[in-house]
């Protein structure tokens, strides 16, 4: 058996015991028989466990793996085409746009959207509003990809775009109510709870269809190894992948961010985290492990987030830093002893 199916057997297997361990670990001790009852269509005379496990942990579980699997594969294909080991979903500031949208949804509109007889408050009004930004940023982003030849240079207009948007949040908190800036900071904090089981459907439809996508782009991001150029010369059409990238991963990061609100790492950290485990760039075998360990990844802050006893549950951008800023470091620190001995050798 080769290394790379012994990982991948290995991170299944991982993937299955953190989807039940978080189906069964929550800040309500419920009993492990119990909770398996309910799951296969059994009930039971405390009617708060059904609700429980059915419309939290349930939905909330299966969004964390998605939002694992979308992220990482997002920030896989922005580090192969940019080549950039940096690179991450926040990095072309779609996810900054969702959080211009959310922002200016309960900083500025009162945690409402009125137009006409139209009318939307609460989650959803946050929701659109973060959807709506993202997917202005990401237009935005196309639009400039037209014009921008170099994928360095579209990159830099894409960090550009983040400090505006950021520059503009920060207005928005300044001359915000104290309840606005509460609730936005609560939104910016990250979440899995938000998806609920009536909208888990589209939620998983929309981000099996932009997955779906990134696999079909393996053989493309395999030629995009070999240099802009070189892969010009095999016949790739380099500007149509880009685009075709930027609206599958503008996607993913889009839907993620407007219902989760902006998770911090997990695109950055878990392609190396892939990378180290494979020993392999072949995005054939690569891409598809990013996803199952981007999806045991959320799966596992998700569980961390839970605190033992009474004493509640913290905020999810509160435990990826603990896993993925090492990594960064680490990657960091390893590029920079690679310029040194090659620096050396010359």
């Amino acid at each position: 058996m080769s290394k790379g199916m012994k990982y991948g057997l290995l991170m299944v297997v991982s993937v299955c015991l953190l989807l039940v361990c978080n189906l069964l670990v929550g800040t309500v001790s419920i009993p492990p028989s119990e909770v398996f009852h309910i799951l296969s269509g059994g009930n039971t005379e405390n009617e708060s466990w059904n609700f429980i496990v059915w419309e939290s942990r349930f939905p909330q579980t299966f969004t964390a793996l998605l939002c694992g699997c979308a992220l990482s594969v997002c920030g896989l294909m922005l580090q192969t085409v940019f080549r950039n080991p940096l690179a991450g979903p926040s990095i072309l500031g779609i996810e900054s746009g969702a959080s211009l949208g959310a922002a200016l949804v309960m900083l500025l509109l009162g945690g409402s959207i009125t137009a006409g007889a139209f009318s939307l408050s609460g989650f959803l009004s946050v929701l659109l509003g973060a959807f709506v930004g993202a997917m202005g940023v990401m237009f935005l982003i196309l639009f400039l990809s037209m014009w921008l030849k170099s994928s360095l240079m579209l990159l830099i207009a894409g960090i550009m775009v983040g400090y505006v948007t950021s520059s503009a949040i920060s207005l928005l908190n300044f001359f915000s109510t104290a309840e606005g800036v509460q609730s936005y900071m609560i939104w910016g904090m990250g979440s899995f709870g938000s998806v609920s089981l009536s909208q888990l459907p589209a939620f998983a439809l929309i981000v099996a269809q932009g997955l779906l996508g990134a696999l079909l782009l393996i053989k493309p991001l395999n030629l995009l190894l070999l240099g802009d150029r070189y892969a010009a010369n095999l016949g790739l059409n380099v500007r149509a992948v880009r685009t075709i990238l930027l609206v599958v991963t503008g996607l993913l990061t889009a839907v993620v961010t407007a219902f989760c609100g902006p998770v911090s790492f997990i695109g950055l950290a878990v392609p190396h985290i892939a990378r180290f485990m494979l020993g392999t760039a072949n995005h054939k075998y690569l891409l598809p492990f990013t996803m199952l360990c981007g999806g045991g990844v959320t799966l596992l802050c998700n569980l961390l987030c839970v605190l033992p006893g009474d004493w509640g549950v913290v905020p999810l951008n509160a435990v990826t830093p603990f896993i993925g800023a090492p990594v960064i470091i680490y990657v960091i620190v390893s590029q920079r002893k690679r310029l040194s001995s090659s620096e050396d050798m010359m």
